[in-house]
């Protein structure tokens, strides 16, 4: 259930995007936190390869950038096909982390504000200044209730027990309650593209 990045990539990074699309079809309802980056499933392709470009380069794994993008994106179609629900949650800070040039970063903060729009999804953002009832976690991925996926900077931690799953449901449900939605959430992205150059 511990698995390091460095194993994971050994290969590159395509073949872990393509092995995860059976997850991510069978899961009905995403509930994803993330404190430090856009969630995978909703990035755009620009994004992704500066995040993937980083990554590939700070772990000096096998450069497959451009299938390993196209593979994050076959992945996500999720987000846009079939039966599945997201409920989403970025710490504000993620708006603004810079793992792309500003070009790329305008359009996955665009991204963002489109996708807000669809029935299927729930997007809210965590402001700077809320009060914290919970404090700023690692990101992590619910599929339905029967698995969490934690990720740290060396590795991905696959949960499976269900008292574990129920800490980080948990701690979601919190998270939740401090989230900007609907017109303050558009808000704290339309600041970021703001910001940019």
């Amino acid at each position: 259930m511990y698995m390091e990045w460095r194993q994971l990539h050994r290969d590159g990074m395509r073949r872990v995007h393509e092995q995860t699309v059976p997850l991510y079809q069978r899961t009905r309802h995403f509930r994803v936190y993330a404190s430090n980056l856009v969630p995978g499933m909703l990035q755009t392709a620009e994004y992704a390869t500066g995040l993937l470009r980083s990554i590939t380069d700070f772990q000096r794994t096998p450069d497959d950038v451009p299938q390993a993008v196209q593979a994050r994106l076959d992945r996500s179609r999720v987000v846009r096909e079939g039966d599945h629900r997201f409920a989403l949650l970025l710490e504000e800070a993620v708006l603004y982390y810079r793992v792309s040039d500003d070009a790329a970063m305008a359009g996955q903060l665009g991204y963002l504000l489109s996708v807000m729009a669809q029935p299927n999804v729930s997007l809210g953002v965590i402001p700077f200044v809320v009060r914290r009832t919970v404090w700023p976690l690692e990101a992590f991925y619910a599929f339905d209730n029967s698995q969490v996926a934690v990720e740290t900077l060396t590795a991905e931690i696959n949960l499976i027990a269900p008292g574990e799953i129920g800490t980080y449901l948990k701690a979601f449900n919190e998270l939740s309650k401090l989230a900007a939605r609907g017109p303050k959430a558009r808000a704290c992205i339309t600041r970021a593209i703001d910001s940019l150059g």
